[in-house]
């Protein structure tokens, strides 16, 4: 009869890790006042780590009073515990670090070589990669790029900055971000930026490196023309200059023409003086933006969910490569005209569709889905499938709230004095001009603003409104 009781061994070598008895060696762990000292066992370290074991030998080792002496002044004494823990009886809690220190942990693990550990710390990376580079771009970028079995977490990663640069170009250290970095970027054909706003964003970085340099290129004497050239040379070759206007050249681009190749400068001089003259050059070509709906409010990524909600899954249940709807663009207040009656010139009798409305001075969306269809003089429609939503972040997709129609005799109504309706109270429609107003009655609430009080209803201003023909792939 066998008996095997292994809880209990684990329970034993952290009480040897805890009590610290009979210790060979020493560890000093962290710099300056940061520095502490701390214990552990020869043995346990060589039979569970192949890099205390080549450390541990005689060609490396300090020793001090029969004792080893090892010191990782880049390495915190927290983080070295944590890792020793782990190495004694193979616990770790990832959810007990801030994510700054889950990435230093991550460079901590791979440097003592501990794989098991390693892959641990790369599936937790890859499951919450959308919170790490929210909320800390620049460094979860640098650490990923560093590990090169860290490809699926890069990928990623890549994929959602193409999607969002913003991620990193709005970034407040963004101008920190390392040149081989910044280059992987632009060379991207799926860099979703507009090519003057990525020549924007290029020529505050450079300048950035150079603080003591004017930012006005016609105060620049020879010297700092030299270096803001050097500073910018392996970028400019990679902005396609022949998709900015003639207005943005002129005005954003021709004014740094000193530290850009010549040749780039003149070929688009002559492409917009000279538009007949053949040019013996290759003409670079657009980028290739993720995003391939028409919206100037939202990503893909919000109609990957919004697709999810069609048909009542959980936000995550598409994404990006896989939405089996084809979105079209029916109507922009802010392009056709913010008025009831061009809503109804170009929604009414089109199916399905799906209402985007960007609420004035926030990053705030609210909408909602009709799965019939508008028209100005059918009243109540009724139907179990509509919904109403809202994003307190557009950018944060974890702060999206769904709420399906509780009375489905009230779910939308048509009207040709008013845009789009939803609910009977009446829960989200277009009022006057830029005004929407609220007042939940068919619906969950959903955090809709409540700006001010008019009438019965809570009303907030809209900066504009989008809506889309929703089309089965």
């Amino acid at each position: 009869m066998s008996f095997e009781c292994p809880q209990e061994i684990i329970n034993d070598y952290e009480k040897l890790f805890e009590n610290e008895e009979e210790y060979d060696v020493i560890i000093y762990a962290g710099e300056n006042e940061n520095i502490k000292e701390i214990h552990a066992h020869s043995f346990v370290l060589r039979t569970r780590s192949q890099y205390f074991r080549t450390a541990l030998s005689k060609e490396w080792s300090e020793k001090k009073d029969g004792k080893f002496i090892f010191r990782k002044p880049n390495i915190s004494p927290p983080i070295f515990k944590m890792i020793l823990r782990f190495i004694y009886c193979g616990k770790i809690d990832l959810e007990e670090l801030q994510i700054p220190d889950i990435l230093k942990f991550l460079t901590a693990v791979d440097e003592i070589d501990i794989q098991t550990l390693t892959k641990h710390v790369q599936e937790y990376l890859v499951k919450h990669y959308d919170e790490f580079l929210l909320q800390h771009p620049i460094e979860t970028l640098e650490v990923i790029y560093q590990y090169e079995s860290l490809t699926t977490l890069w990928d990623l990663s890549l994929e959602k900055i193409y999607e969002e640069p913003e991620i990193i170009f709005n970034s407040d250290k963004f101008t920190s971000l390392k040149a081989h970095l910044l280059e992987i970027l632009l060379k991207s054909d799926e860099l979703s930026l507009g090519e003057i706003v990525i020549w924007d964003y290029l020529i505050k970085w450079c300048l950035a490196q150079n603080s003591n340099i004017s930012q006005d290129p016609t105060q620049w004497n020879k010297d700092e023309i030299v270096i803001m050239e050097e500073t910018i040379h392996r970028f400019a070759p990679l902005i396609r200059f022949d998709h900015i206007s003639s207005e943005d050249f002129i005005i954003k681009v021709y004014p740094f023409k000193e530290i850009i190749p010549k040749d780039l400068v003149n070929n688009k001089l002559i492409s917009h003086m000279a538009p007949n003259k053949q040019l013996n050059v290759d003409i670079q070509s657009p980028r290739q933006q993720k995003c391939i709906y028409d919206s100037i409010l939202i990503k893909s990524k919000h109609f990957s969910i919004v697709s999810s909600w069609i048909e009542k899954k959980n936000d995550s249940y598409y994404d990006t490569k896989n939405i089996p709807y084809n979105f079209n663009l029916l109507y922009r207040a802010s392009r056709d005209g913010n008025t009831t009656e061009v809503f109804h010139e170009k929604c009414d009798n089109k199916g399905a569709t799906i209402v985007i409305v960007k609420i004035t001075n926030s990053e705030r969306i609210v909408g909602g889905y009709n799965p019939l269809y508008w028209d100005s003089t059918s009243g109540w429609l009724s139907t179990k499938d509509s919904f109403i939503f809202s994003f307190t972040n557009r950018k944060n997709f974890q702060s999206a709230k769904v709420g399906y129609v509780a009375d489905a005799n009230y779910a939308v109504q048509c009207s040709s004095s008013y845009g789009p309706m939803f609910g009977v109270g009446i829960d989200l429609f277009s009022s006057i001009g830029s005004t929407w107003k609220s007042y939940t009655r068919s619906y969950p609430e959903i955090d809709i603003p409540q700006d001010r009080k008019m009438g019965n209803y809570n009303a907030f201003d809209a900066e504009d409104y989008e809506v889309f023909q929703v089309v089965k792939k």
